[in-house]
């Protein structure tokens, strides 16, 4: 029997995180830090490593841990996920509602007005109160199993506690803004095409093969449908979405419900306006009539519902005169060419600059100074450039320049790739990413260290580089807005803790573009100091585990640059470990004769934790596997080493297995 002592923490543990979800991801108000949900996530995980057969498919733990396919399995929906028509203008729209006043007569009626989400549409079956499948809508008859990839959506409940247990919730999955543009961050440093648009990155997202992933792309899933057995299950389009957001579920808070269409006309006008201060995009406004009843006489053309239509807002454009394109340097060093323009309004909005991308995009449009171009503000962060309308008469041509326009910086553009960088660390325009991914959780790990923090210290001048970090007092903590006595002591606290962070998180700290994680542990392993890797050649790089040519150029690029050499040499005087302390094994211990090979981010455990824990134990660490190895573990976004585990038929295991082998509750197979 379960000890009743157990059960209650366990139950105590998930309800706490799950409330904690709810109020991160779907309401936008946290109440505690993402270390105190990170120390809950790992007691609950441990304890139901401790004790699997008290596990459940619906606990927090369980967001990500589905294993990756070969393909998706086609499924056919309940009822079919039907397209809307569009109306492209108001006349269009008000076409729309004669029809429906000539099919209902003198009945009344009402519309419910909703935000046109631009994002994949899916469907999401309960069964007893818990998510059980996830499908894409597909040709709107039969669409893509995506189970698991949307069970790491943090904003899509596990589990729902009504009187209704067997439901479907369609909806919208998104990707909002701010999750859009660090995920092109991070493919840039990878050397990866940009995704075009959030909607083209959500959809791409929600079909990878690997969950873990899918996971770290942060979706979001906006619900507009209740559904059970295929029918609506109220009567009012507007009680069913009621219903939704009472149970948790994040639907979008600005909507309407209208009594005529002159109320409609305002609601969507009055977003068009606003649109651009949406953190997710919108391409227009859906309207429904809000009666079930009103609805099924209404009844279906052979596409689309009679009783609801998209009205959709028109891509703005205008013609503008390039007068000249400077240089932006981006969080990652990216030097972007931006097109002045002759003051434009499109939209309502003013416009008097454009993004270009890079060179090659120049090239492409054809593009020089003083030609007459067609703008673009369609949902986009920023305007773009469309096309070339008119050659100017007096045209010159753009040179992307050789250093960097905001610290005198080398510029780097490497073989086959679309974007020129800085590569100096201590760039002002770099300096407060520099700093996020220096204090992020899986590198310094300081607590603290927020968006609205550092720019309240770069601002000031207090950090100008990471090095400045260690030498900020209480005193000078207390003189930002909103930090008090306790959360300055506390942050000073944790940035003097991170000296103890071993040469790996140091390395995978100075943000050394392709090198990660991963790659610092091989290369502190390789090497055993950053002097000895500052020191080595392009061929003593590539000796290191998954060190090849590219990855070595950008090592021996970046230590070329003397503002990088300058601030390693900060960091030592400081004290931070630049020397590799291996973990050591006698031979002896439970996982003796045992070949590990880590691959992926790991979450509850981090890589050099792991690895430690593993090697006292008397387990072996390897870089690469081969048919020696006993056990690869995967963690998010694993790589090449998965896919030669299961070509070498070598057993997988999840971070959550790692634990229960470590802690002794598996025996080894």
């Amino acid at each position: 029997m379960p000890d009743p002592e157990v059960s209650r923490e366990l139950a105590r543990l998930r309800d706490e995180l799950r409330r904690h979800e709810y109020l991160y991801y779907v309401l936008d108000q946290p109440v505690i830090s993402d270390a105190e949900y990170d120390r809950l996530m790992r007691d609950l995980q441990r304890l139901e490593a401790a004790h699997p057969e008290l596990s459940t498919e619906d606990s927090p733990t369980q967001r990500v841990g589905g294993k990756a396919r070969e393909g998706f399995l086609k499924v056919t929906h309940s009822s079919p996920m039907l397209s809307l028509d569009n109306a492209l203008n108001e006349a269009e729209l008000m076409a729309f509602d004669k029809r429906i006043r000539d099919l209902l007569g003198d009945e009344p009626y009402h519309y419910v007005a909703e935000l046109k989400m631009d994002g994949l549409s899916m469907a999401a079956l309960y069964r007893e109160g818990r998510f059980m499948q996830a499908v894409t809508r597909g040709d709107g008859v039969i669409g893509e199993d995506v189970t698991e990839n949307a069970r790491t959506i943090r904003s899509l409940p596990l589990s729902v506690e009504s009187e209704l247990t067997d439901f479907e919730v369609r909806g919208e999955t998104v990707m909002n803004r701010s999750a859009f543009e660090r995920l092109n961050g991070t493919r840039e440093d990878q050397g990866l095409n940009r995704f075009a648009n959030p909607r083209n990155a959500a959809a791409g997202s929600l079909r990878l093969l690997e969950p873990s992933v899918t996971a770290s792309r942060r979706l979001d899933f906006y619900p507009y449908y209740l559904l059970s057995g295929g029918k609506f299950v109220f009567d009012s389009q507007w009680g069913a979405l009621e219903w939704l957001a009472k149970h948790h579920f994040k639907v979008n808070a600005h909507r309407s419900l209208c009594a005529n269409v002159v109320e409609v006309l305002a609601f969507c006008r009055g977003w068009e306006d606003r649109r651009e201060t949406l953190p997710y995009e919108i391409d227009g406004v859906v309207i429904k009539i809000d009666s079930v009843t009103q609805q099924q006489r209404l009844g279906f053309t052979a596409k689309s519902p009679r009783w609801a239509i998209a009205f959709k807002y028109a891509a703005r454009q205008a013609e503008s005169e390039v007068e000249d394109i400077s240089v932006q340097v981006g969080r990652t060093g990216a030097l972007t060419p931006v097109a002045h323009l002759k003051p434009v309004s499109i939209g309502g909005v003013t416009v008097s600059r454009a993004t270009l991308h890079n060179e090659d995009e120049i090239e492409r449009l054809g593009l020089r100074i003083g030609d007459i171009v067609v703008v673009e503000r369609s949902g986009d962060v920023i305007p773009k450039v469309v096309r070339v309308k008119t050659q100017g008469s007096y045209r010159r041509a753009f040179r992307m320049p050789a250093v960097c326009p905001v610290c005198g910086g080398k510029v780097v553009r490497e073989p086959g790739e679309s974007a020129s960088r800085c590569i100096n660390t201590c760039c002002p325009a770099r300096v407060k990413e520099s700093i996020l991914h220096f204090s992020s959780r899986g590198v310094m790990n300081i607590d603290g260290l927020g968006d609205a923090v550092v720019d309240q210290l770069v601002e000031s001048g207090l950090v100008r580089s990471v090095a400045d970090l260690y030498a900020l007092t209480v005193e000078n903590l207390l003189t930002l807005e909103r930090m008090g006595p306790k959360s300055a002591a506390n942050l000073v606290r944790n940035i003097a803790n991170s000296k103890k962070m071993p040469l790996p998180r140091v390395i995978s700290a100075l943000g050394i573009r392709f090198v990660g994680e991963r790659t610092s542990q091989f290369l502190s392993e390789e090497f055993g100091s950053l002097a000895r890797i500052m020191a080595a050649t392009d061929e003593e790089l590539q000796k290191a585990g998954e060190v090849g040519p590219k990855i070595a150029d950008s090592i021996l690029e970046f230590f070329k640059e003397a503002h990088n050499r300058d601030l390693v040499e900060k960091l030592r005087a400081i004290g931070l470990k630049l020397e590799y302390d291996k973990p050591k094994s006698d031979g002896k211990g439970s996982l003796a004769g045992l070949v590990f090979v880590l691959t992926g981010s790991l979450e509850a455990l981090k890589r050099e934790e792991a690895a430690s824990r593993i090697q006292n134990l008397g387990g072996t660490v390897t870089s690469s596997v081969s048919k020696k190895t006993s056990y690869v573990v995967a963690g998010s976004e694993p790589g090449s080493k998965l896919e030669r585990a299961r070509q070498l038929k070598v057993p997988v295991i999840d971070e959550l297995q790692l634990i229960q082998m470590l802690e002794g509750t598996e025996q080894n197979k």
